[in-house]
């Protein structure tokens, strides 16, 4: 999957919050979104995803050389991110099965290898308001990764993650996020360290 980005600006009222950004993301590639709490970031995978559109310029989506329409884009990606809700009604297992009616798992992945890697078996029937903050984003990370889609788009993926946590994720990492064109919005070396493009929010700032 590549996404283009010709000229592209968003802003809310009369305040842009970024303009004149031109930049492509490549299929298979490791991209980290770089900037101070508030510069952005978020507001622009959001315009990435298409959950957003920009208030100028053009995006565009090939898959496999063929085009992608905005609306379309959903099913070819994973997200994690602090704003994206789980259902707390649900338990783990029914969480689980619930996300893997709409993607599908990854290679080698069933729910009993998922939790497995949750390293929360026991808890397989508890409800979700009932984690810890640091259990529903390792929860979070778990559905973006495992999900076989061409992009994995995570934003802040080790808030709440303690130091145990934060080598998990990047175990997530290393197993996970090879051939997949992934985007790490963060301002926290250790989340984007394998990243080998980086684009700063504040080079676009009107």
């Amino acid at each position: 999957m590549n996404i283009t980005l010709q000229n592209i600006g968003r802003r809310f009222n009369r305040d842009w919050i970024f303009r004149g950004v031109d930049y492509t993301f490549n299929s298979g590639g490791a991209y980290a979104i770089l900037g101070p709490n508030g510069s952005g970031k978020s507001t622009l995978l959001q315009v990435l995803n298409a959950s957003l559109s920009p208030s100028t310029g053009t995006i565009d989506y090939t898959f496999q050389n063929k085009p992608v329409h905005p609306t379309e884009v959903f099913t070819h990606l994973s997200l994690a991110a602090p704003y994206l809700e789980l259902i707390e009604e649900f338990t783990l297992t029914e969480m689980v099965d619930f996300h893997f009616k709409f993607k599908q798992y990854k290679p080698g992945i069933d729910k009993k290898e998922l939790i497995g890697l949750l390293s929360l078996a026991k808890s397989e029937n508890k409800l979700i308001r009932y984690f810890s903050s640091g259990m529903k984003q390792r929860l979070k990370l778990i559905l973006a990764f495992c999900a076989d889609t061409p992009i994995l788009m995570l934003d802040e993926p080790t808030s709440n993650l303690d130091t145990q946590g934060v080598d998990w994720y990047l175990g997530l990492v290393e197993q996970f996020a090879h051939n997949r064109l992934t985007i790490i919005c963060s301002n926290q070396e250790h989340e984007y360290s394998f990243c080998k493009e980086r684009l700063s929010i504040s080079d676009y700032k009107g």
